[in-house]
């Protein structure tokens, strides 16, 4: 070997490394040429690099593939522009703690100290993270937003981003009024809006006033992509999609820009959303791919969104429906239009990412999924179930059968699973919500997911959710749906990976595999389970490139 080669090769040692590779899942190092993983072993593998540089610092650390997330949006990192009104705690891109809001009063009283320091007395309050469904039966109308203002407009995006309130100001900006007939916008008993608008035709008209504010599609922030990396980076993750993009222009030039920074830690991965933007189909991914892809930027998820969100009674369910009697979802694209939207991606080779919150919409997805397998057959198509929370037994043996994956929304099980039990499916569907375990004995490749902004970006903590099964107040729902340690570490490496087809580039530390490592403080299988959630990130390791937590010590 000769010496220019030598000087490329980097040693890192650690405690211990987590490979992930079924063949070798142990090391004490890894030799990384350039971006990518050259050997891996212990020390006496490594002898054949005798001129490398050694990496020692991490050498207490233990190392593991970077965690993907699977489902998250860059809007997470637009978000934090508008007043935080969650119930839980959260931090900033910038590591504030936000205190979560227990009450009304406490959202009220946040949101009228916010109005009150906005410089401009025309300027919207925006502001987001809200719940309803976490206060019981009490809710947010227009009475009570103007309280805080009836001339400022305010607009509360919900913590599923799949409903909103507004003020009588915002109404009378978007223009509705009693009269205004499209599903969603709610109204009292006397026909007039209350303010609380479900889902995005009805919230469409505000959005259309406030312009790209609140948005799911974020790319064109070049300011959001980097604190969107900054948040993933904090939580261990060295890859994560985007999955509601426009790929427009503006968006692909920010996203060029941004991830060929060397300094930008995070690979993204934007997925087409045709709901917001039709227009080049298919085409529009292939060149987005052809004049932007890069080693941190990849193309070829297509995000179709069927249903609304389980707590804010939006999702379609089977019977027998909401536990409280509540009138069944909103169907976001009708079941008769999904053939014809569905084909022309899937005859191009691209993959769907298709969210289904409850059963009826995972349904009607698997009939359409099957229908189409039969007259455009396609290997490994990998088409993947996103959120997939209510779905049953047979509908994931179903979804294995037509080799689908699923993304499941773990974090639910957590922030939700008391509601669930107690407010809109009842305790038997929250115990069998989310069934990671199922679809661990079937076979299928599967991932969990934060689905930043709605919930914090930490896979481990996800993990945790998948592993424990325990609400906010300690529940367990569902026992026999809990993974094991191994299996739900492997769910947010190697499952995330292949829900995303990267398998060849991430989710292991192997050779010819990127250099791509979270850095822990322990080893996450050497903690008690109910402990998984509180291993510390040192940092991370990008194409070989160390990227540590500030304040991390060596």
């Amino acid at each position: 070997m000769n010496q220019e080669t030598s000087e490329r090769v980097r040693i890192f040692a650690a405690r211990t490394i987590l490979t992930m590779n079924p063949a070798q899942p142990q090391a004490t190092h890894v030799a990384v040429r350039d971006s990518t993983v050259l050997a891996v072993g212990g020390e006496a593998d490594m002898a054949a690099w005798p001129d490398a540089e050694r990496i020692d610092h991490l050498r207490g650390k233990v190392l593991m593939p970077g965690l993907i997330q699977a489902h998250s949006h860059l809007m997470e990192g637009a978000m934090w522009d508008a007043v935080y009104l969650g119930y839980f705690d959260r931090r900033d891109p910038d590591g504030r703690l936000w205190p979560g809001l227990r009450t009304l009063d406490a959202v009220l009283a946040r949101l009228a100290e916010a109005e009150r320091a906005l410089p401009d007395a025309q300027a919207t309050l925006l502001a987001w993270g809200f719940d309803p469904i976490l206060f019981g039966s009490s809710r947010l109308s227009v009475r009570e937003l103007d309280r805080v203002s009836a001339t400022r407009p305010i607009v509360i995006l919900h913590a599923s981003v799949h409903l909103m309130n507004v003020n009588s100001a915002m109404l009378a900006l978007a223009g509705i009024d009693e009269d205004t007939d499209i599903d969603g916008i709610h109204k009292d008993a006397e026909g007039q809006p209350t303010g609380e608008l479900q889902e995005f035709a009805a919230m469409y008209p505000v959005q259309k006033v406030i312009g790209s504010a609140l948005s799911l599609a974020a790319a064109e922030q070049r300011e959001a992509i980097w604190k969107f990396g900054r948040v993933a980076q904090l939580a261990g993750v060295t890859t994560a999609t985007d999955l509601v993009s426009d790929l427009s222009p503006q968006g692909l030039a920010a996203l060029r820009e941004v991830t060929g920074d060397a300094a930008y830690p995070l690979r993204i991965v934007p997925a087409f959303a045709p709901q917001r933007n039709p227009e080049g189909g298919a085409a529009r991914v292939h060149a987005a791919a052809a004049s932007s892809a890069s080693d941190k930027l990849q193309f070829g998820p297509v995000k179709f969104i069927v249903d609304g969100s389980i707590q804010g009674f939006t999702a379609r369910l089977r019977a027998p429906g909401y536990a409280g009697g509540q009138p069944n979802g909103l169907w976001l694209i009708p079941p008769s239009q999904l053939p014809a939207l569905f084909e022309p991606f899937h005859r191009a080779g691209l993959q769907l990412h298709i969210h289904t919150n409850g059963d009826e919409a995972t349904e009607v997805v698997l009939d359409v999924i099957e229908d189409l397998l039969a007259r455009h057959p396609r290997a490994d198509h990998r088409h993947t179930l996103q959120h997939c929370q209510l779905a049953s037994s047979a509908q994931l043996q179903r979804a294995a059968r037509l080799g689908m994956c699923v993304n499941f929304f773990s974090n639910h099980l957590y922030y939700w699973g008391d509601a669930h039990a107690g407010q809109t499916v009842g305790i038997e569907w929250a115990s069998r919500m989310n069934a990671a375990g199922t679809a661990r004995r079937l076979g299928m490749d599967f991932s969990m997911h934060s689905d930043a902004p709605i919930t914090p970006i930490n896979p481990l903590f996800t993990a945790w959710c998948a592993v424990q099964r325990e609400t906010a107040s300690g529940r367990v729902l569902g026992e026999a749906e809990r993974l094991s340690v191994d299996d739900a570490l492997h769910a947010i490496t190697m499952g995330a990976a292949r829900t995303l087809k990267l398998e060849r580039r991430v989710g292991s530390i192997e050779p010819g595999k990127l250099a791509d490592f979270a850095v822990l403080e322990d080893d996450p299988r050497a903690v008690a389970p109910a402990a998984l959630k509180d291993v510390k990130v040192w940092g991370t390791v990008l194409g070989g490139r160390i990227f540590p937590a500030p304040g991390s010590q060596p």
